[in-house]
């Protein structure tokens, strides 16, 4: 038997006239992240999101930086969400819902995930200001709503409480990471079986 065999993998080249994106995930995997966006800050959130929903995640990207981030970190989202449906499959066996309350020092982030097919984004954060080092914060939501309609997943992010917009979009970043790597992870008790009474989901 490979070392791949069984593990749900997929992998997205995508290219536009603004960037070129591979994204690679293992939904199997052990929260390895090899990214490699040209977007700092970006990159340190990928790789939370990799080390705590155990999904290995690596990304490429070369985009149209002498403009602005926006394009590489959304294309980056679509893509993402694309290798994660495509890894799902079918659905069968996960445990599909997950929610968490994640703390950061003095800021606290609720996310909730339904792994669902049906692709929605609700988000309720508010940053104190619109940088954190040279990135935009408003690019956070961007990336969530690429990930959440690609993906096919119902995502509500909500921050709390918190001063420090660094620590605002890591709790995002780490909580909907747990939420994901619980809502995809296999229930032995249903391993065969698709989590609705529709008996699908797509």
């Amino acid at each position: 038997m490979s070392e791949t065999a069984g593990r749900r993998m997929a992998e997205i080249v995508r290219k536009t006239n603004e960037t070129a994106i591979e994204v690679r995930v293992d939904l199997d995997g052990s929260g390895r992240a090899d990214v490699a966006t040209g977007v700092g800050f970006f990159d340190h959130m990928l790789e939370q999101l990799a080390r705590h929903s155990l999904i290995d995640i690596t990304a490429r990207a070369d985009g149209d930086l002498h403009i602005d981030d926006h394009h590489t970190v959304e294309d980056t989202g679509i893509a993402l969400g694309q290798a994660i449906r495509q890894a799902l499959g079918e659905r069968r066996g996960i445990r599909r819902y997950a929610s968490l309350d994640l703390a950061m020092d003095e800021c606290l982030t609720r996310a909730a995930v339904d792994v669902s097919g049906r692709p929605f984004l609700v988000f309720k954060v508010e940053f104190p200001r619109e940088k954190i080092g040279t990135f935009d914060t408003e690019l956070v939501r961007e990336f969530f709503q690429a990930l959440a309609q690609n993906a096919g997943i119902t995502l509500h992010i909500e921050n709390h409480y918190g001063d420090n917009a660094h620590h605002i979009a890591e709790t995002c970043f780490k909580a909907v990471a747990r939420v994901l790597g619980e809502a995809v992870a296999i229930d032995p008790r249903q391993a065969d079986l698709v989590p609705s009474t529709k008996g699908v989901l797509a």
